[in-house]
């Protein structure tokens, strides 16, 4: 072995790295067409698909936050409250202390990420059934601002770690390696097989969720829920619908 492979470990498996991309992603996505485009606009339907997807991520992320490797698993991470008080104290005053899994800040940054993600969600398709009316528009909105605000603040801190700490901890969820931990910490196995099946569910699932999307009518059917992917489309989609039982008949 080199000297660079002996100071690192891996500590992220390819199923952890793979969920914290798709998640930022699709929420980045679904964020920022909700905010730019007009709900009248087609494309507006796809913030709403880019949102399964997040949550559909989080569901398996879920999984195997519970029968994972040993750092994926949510047993591993740090959700006392005096821990993240210290750490935050340690980032200002640049005391050094290496956590081989998520650090107490990312953990918890983490969990509600997750929490909010799933609410997001849940509220986008009890509006998207027509369960719960448009006022439900401003918790939905509640819970996207808070996302974005702990999204920023995890990515201070980020950046305050590495400038602190100088441990390229942003590169760990990259490439799966930490360095210059005890040399008794064992890496994690790949799960490379798991990784891409991961992949593979999270693309089918997009598939799926893409070719059962109708256009005409911005209507979405889900597991045979049809959900409609747009806002105060009411009286638009029932005269659809008029129209197309009108051409079966003529």
């Amino acid at each position: 072995h080199t000297i660079g492979e002996i100071m690192k470990t891996r500590v992220y498996d390819l199923p952890t790295r793979c969920f914290h991309w798709l998640f930022a992603g699709s929420f980045i996505a679904a964020f920022t067409i909700s905010n730019t485009v007009d709900d009248d606009n087609l494309a507006f339907s796809y913030h709403m698909i880019f949102g399964l997807i997040m949550v559909f991520s989080v569901l398996l992320r879920g999984i195997w936050g519970i029968i994972g490797s040993r750092h994926a698993r949510f047993t591993d991470f740090s959700l006392n409250v005096s821990g993240l008080v210290a750490y935050l104290k340690g980032i200002l005053t640049g005391t050094n202390r290496t956590w081989v899994g998520h650090n107490p800040a990312s953990s918890w940054a983490a969990l509600v990420m997750m929490i909010l993600a799933l609410g997001l969600g849940g509220v986008g398709i009890l509006m998207a059934t027509g369960v719960v009316g448009e006022s439900w528009k401003e918790v939905r909105e509640l819970l996207a601002n808070t996302f974005i605000v702990v999204v920023i603040l995890h990515i201070a801190g980020v950046i305050l770690h590495q400038l602190k700490h100088k441990d390229s901890i942003g590169m760990s969820m990259v490439t799966g390696y930490k360095r210059d931990l005890a040399e008794t910490t064992e890496s994690v196995s790949r799960h490379f097989g798991i990784g891409l099946l991961f992949l593979f569910l999270i693309a089918g699932f997009s598939a799926y969720l893409v070719g059962n999307f109708d256009q005409p009518s911005r209507t979405l059917s889900v597991f045979g829920t049809k959900l409609q992917l747009a806002e105060n489309e009411g009286n638009e989609h029932e005269e659809y619908e008029r129209h197309e039982e009108y051409e079966k008949h003529d």
